[in-house]
């Protein structure tokens, strides 16, 4: 048992959740699927941007409340191949909070029910390599969502950009970054921070400059990434 699912075991709900036998049916679909290759080469490969916005920064105290998602697929930005879905919550966020990500108390209220939100995540994502910069907080928010309301241990493999652009750019910064210094670096436009989309599409930007340098240094699949990532956290421990 991982970190993390060791974790989550600590705030298992006192029943499982209550889904349909359609809900069911589909959870199930989502589980046969097949996982991806990770040796396949990046050029063929679709890549999923995740990025989230919750009620605050603490993870054992606070919850999800959005989803967006933005695909790169074979190299390509396609902003069509996107999702983004808001979970409906019965106590909204702080003012201070909403005036962060801009989610209204309106709209929380009235977002999908949490298990139909997180099912069509799953239905999008099926098993596709997960991508995000800071993807601890992504990676356990999701997590600790998919626990609570589908009564599932999300565990997917997941590449961040934090620690992959300085294994790739050591010569820019030789520490993570906040974002934004990196989407200033190579002159990426975030149209409207903290919007899951917009962050996104910016974040998938950055992702296909990572891919390129990557593939001048011959780490062509998202295997050779993780290595390359997971090699960098050793490296600065």
């Amino acid at each position: 048992m991982n970190w993390l699912s060791g974790w989550l075991d600590r705030f298992r709900p006192d029943g499982k959740p209550q889904l349909s036998d359609e809900q069911l049916e589909r959870l199930r679909h989502w589980q046969a699927l097949p996982a991806h290759d990770w040796q396949q080469d990046s050029r063929s490969t679709r890549y999923l941007v995740v990025d989230v916005e919750a009620s605050g920064l603490q993870i054992r105290r606070d919850h999800l409340i959005s989803i967006g998602a933005v695909a790169l697929d074979r190299g390509v930005i396609n902003p069509a191949d996107a999702f983004e879905a808001v979970l409906r919550q019965d106590t909204v966020s702080s003012t201070e909070n909403i005036l962060i990500h801009g989610i209204s108390g309106s709209e929380q209220r009235e977002g999908l029910e949490p298990a139909e939100a997180l099912l069509r995540f799953l239905e999008y994502s099926r098993h596709t390599p997960l991508v995000a910069y800071h993807a601890y907080f992504d990676q356990a928010m999701i997590a600790q969502a998919m626990r609570r309301f589908l009564g599932i241990r999300y565990q997917p493999k997941w590449l961040d950009l934090a620690w992959l652009m300085p294994a790739l750019f050591p010569d820019r910064y030789c520490n993570t970054v906040a974002l934004d210094e990196w989407l200033d670096t190579f002159g990426i436009e975030n149209f409207q921070r903290h919007n899951a989309i917009s962050d996104c599409l910016a974040t998938a930007q950055l992702l296909q400059v990572a891919l390129q340098r990557a593939a001048e240094r011959g780490i062509d699949t998202p295997q050779a990434l993780a290595a390359s990532e997971s090699l960098r956290r050793r490296n600065s421990w």
